[in-house]
């Protein structure tokens, strides 16, 4: 374990205006506050704390970090508060710890959603000062190597919690050293026998490549050397973790890779960086495709560097990677790195926050705090975590970085919210293309806009980005909300017409309170949610106008018209005949006009029960609770069910519109001989008089006949007639009829 005086000369070597008083302090008030703890390993609590202020002090932070390193659990842990904090060590490190601070009291329904919340509360945190985040991921490292002491089923939720989050978390903020021992660790407990297995396989071929790397090492540095170019060359070995997840995403073996072992190039300056490569590109052959320049386009973490891959001695390829310093600095220690450079000899500290990686961040947490829950959130954040990327362009040059696999729709959401929602299509490279085409690096894109366009909700699992879900999901929420919205002012006007009262937002207003509802708003949606019924509203609002409880009206039914329209005389419904105008209501129904249907596109949540409903039908709706209304024919079988629910009972009629003419779902059963050619013979039918088969499924088979149910598309009832007539005309077909089922 370190010690006080180790700790402290650690932080003097490297800030020697470090205010030593302030981290006795901190030592000693945590050191007591931990008083006898046990961490699972038996060692004393308070160990865990200074191992992770150790951590930081190797990183070169400043001593406010360290303090609140060492006091990092004392809220969550011990007697201490936040106001203690406060008085003897300031606000600003009374705020970093309580960052770090769980949420304990809180009344969610799963793990998850505490996890959830707790990453919700540390991004927030981590939003107002970057040490936040630095502190806590030095806390999960230390967790990390001492994991061994969990017991299995903790141990196994800590390192997916670690690969899922922390690990990404340090890769997007630059700390690439961190990230990979993070990788490691959770990797050598999530999957022990393929870490044992790569660790092995690692081992030989270090003691069997010695003499090999040595060479390579040698010669890149004898090649700079005559070349003038001043550098330090140093090789590294791929993390068994980095192997293992790059032989499972290639399908490749182990001897198939050929970065395992990758060398550095470190030079002083940015143009030693292409004085360097360009004494690798002339000394061996490259190997094509494998030249990035991250210094011309940093990565969205400030990662800059050379990468290319040669084939060096004895034929073997060589990662390179070519760097200054600073860069070097920044790529292993990223927003860390920032407070040890200073900006061109003024002096001034280049702070963490003007960097790319924590601006990302910040637009991370304003993105994903729009969420409705914390697991939409953590999820989001998850997809927001994506480490490689794609560089792309808009038409006017602006550059968009994406992650891998990302697609039209993903840039549309990144270049605006208001882009994506109203994307119709995509030309790449000026060429038309589907929005769900993946993108290339270099790609210039230009999405194609219409203001009638929303986004359909299967975007959602098109798109790649957490951006991109997230605003797809919400203005997918606001349509279905703005639905329910439109139907209940239908609902509304119509039953409070039929009751001689104007229907106006004022007058539910007043009646909130007996409806249990927030805003009248919430009452109209409600309603067209199925979740309040008209009456109910009405009465709330204006209940001296009805008296007792409402009779309970029945469905009276006979097959014939005028039992039908004496329904709706009992229903308060109306029929109207296609082409008929208002002739076809019912006798003496002086009440308002049904609902207007113009099918899926009404912008009403409306469905067609099965069978299917055409023009030309009289017609029925069903109010279902968050459903929306389900439309029947007024002669389907299935309409005595809701008998005695006449509440939920909607007045529908049909409202086709001749200029934008669309298909209606209806199903036929036919019968026909079970002989080759026959269902030929009925596709012709159907497809020669404009009607569209969706399914076919046969229902029963012997062996002379064959019976079927047919899902057609077809334009109003005297369409579908014509295809049962055309249908009846074939010798091959014994009978053709509508069907319900």
């Amino acid at each position: 374990m370190t010690r006080q005086y180790e700790l402290v000369e650690r932080i003097l070597s490297y800030q020697p205006s470090a205010n030593e008083a302030l981290l006795n302090r901190a030592y000693v008030y945590a050191m007591k506050a931990h008083g006898n703890q046990r961490r699972a390993s038996g060692a004393p609590y308070f160990s865990h704390p200074l191992e992770v202020a150790a951590i930081l002090a190797d990183m070169r932070l400043d001593d406010a970090t360290i303090a609140t390193a060492l006091l990092h659990d004392t809220i969550e842990d011990t007697e201490a508060t936040r106001s203690e904090i406060d008085a003897l060590f300031g606000a600003e490190i009374g705020t970093l710890v309580d960052g770090l601070t769980k949420i304990k009291k809180l009344d969610l329904v799963t793990k998850k959603a505490e996890q959830a919340e707790n990453f919700r509360k540390l991004l927030l945190a981590i939003s107002s000062d970057i040490r936040v985040l630095l502190v806590k991921l030095a806390d999960r490292l230390h967790n990390m190597r001492t994991l061994e002491h969990m017991k299995p089923a903790k141990r196994k939720t800590i390192a997916e919690e670690t690969m899922d989050i922390y690990a990404p978390l340090a890769g997007r903020m630059g700390m690439q050293w961190l990230r990979e021992e993070l990788e490691d660790l959770s990797f050598r407990w999530l999957n022990p026998e393929a870490y044992a297995t790569v660790s092995e396989r690692l081992r030989v071929l270090r003691q069997d490549n010695q003499g090999l790397i040595d060479e390579i090492h040698g010669a890149l540095t004898s090649k700079l050397k005559a070349a003038r170019v001043k550098a330090i060359v140093a090789g590294r070995e791929k993390k068994p973790y980095a192997i293992w997840s790059k032989m499972e995403r290639k399908q490749i073996s182990l001897e198939q890779l050929s970065d395992i072992y990758a060398f550095r190039i470190v030079v002083p300056k940015m143009p030693d960086c292409y004085r360097a490569l360009a004494v690798v590109h002339t000394s061996w052959h490259t190997v094509p495709g494998r030249f990035k320049d991250y210094i011309s386009n940093p990565k969205q973490n400030d990662y800059q560097s050379i990468h290319t891959t040669i084939v060096g001695p004895k034929h073997q390829r060589v990662e390179l990677q070519i760097r200054t310093e600073e860069m070097h600095s920044i790529a292993e220690y990223g927003v860390a790195a920032h407070a040890l450079y200073k900006e061109g000899g003024s002096g001034k500290r280049v702070p963490a926050q003007d960097s790319s990686a924590y601006r990302w961040l910040t637009h991370l947490v304003g993105i994903l705090l729009e969420g409705d829950n914390p697991e939409e959130f953590l999820e989001h954040t998850k997809l927001e975590l994506f480490h490689d990327q794609v560089f792309c362009f808009t038409p006017k040059g602006r550059l968009i970085a994406l992650p891998r696999g990302a697609n039209c729709i993903d840039f549309a959401y990144a270049v605006h919210t208001q882009v994506g929602n109203t994307a119709v299509g995509a030309k790449i490279n000026g060429r038309p293309m589907p929005l769900a085409t993946t993108l290339r690096n270099g790609d210039e894109v230009e999405i194609v806009c219409s203001d009638a366009q929303s986004p359909p909700v299967a975007w959602e699992r098109l798109a790649v980005t957490g951006k991109a879900r997230s605003a797809i999901r919400r203005a997918s929420r606001d349509a279905v909300r703005l639905q329910y919205d439109k139907l209940g002012r239908e609902i509304l006007d119509r039953a409070f017409r039929r009751h001689g009262q104007a229907f106006s937002e004022e007058a539910i207003a007043k009646a909130l309170p007996r409806l249990s509802q927030k805003t009248a708003e919430d009452v109209v949606t409600a309603v067209g949610r199925g979740e309040l019924t008209s009456t109910d509203v009405f009465r709330a609002a204006f209940p001296e106008e009805i008296a007792g409880p409402m009779p309970k009206r029945r469905r009276q039914v006979k097959r014939s018209d005028e039992g039908w329209f004496g329904l709706g005389k009992v229903m308060g419904l109306k029929f109207r005949w296609p082409g008929s105008g208002n002739k076809g209501r019912a006798e003496g129904h002086e009440g308002p006009e049904g609902i207007p249907i113009r099918g899926l596109k009404s912008g009403l949540p409306v469905h067609f029960a099965d069978g299917g409903a055409i023009p030309g039908d009289r017609i029925v709706g069903i109010l279902s609770p968050g459903h929306g209304i389900t439309i029947y024919p007024i002669h389907a079988a299935a309409l005595k069910a809701f008998d005695d629910e006449p509440e939920r009972w909607i007045d529908v009629t049909w409202d086709i519109d001749e200029d934008n003419p669309q298909r209606f779902p209806a199903k036929i059963a036919v019968t026909a001989m079970n002989e080759p050619g026959s269902l030929a013979q009925i596709a012709t039918v159907i497809g020669e008089v404009d009607g569209n088969i969706q399914n076919i499924k046969m229902t029963n088979q012997v062996a002379d006949y064959t019976e079927m149910l047919i899902d057609l598309d077809v334009w109003d009832l005297q369409h579908l007639n014509e295809i049962l007539t055309g249908l009846r005309a074939r010798d091959v077909v014994s009978s053709a009829t509508r069907s319900e089922d």
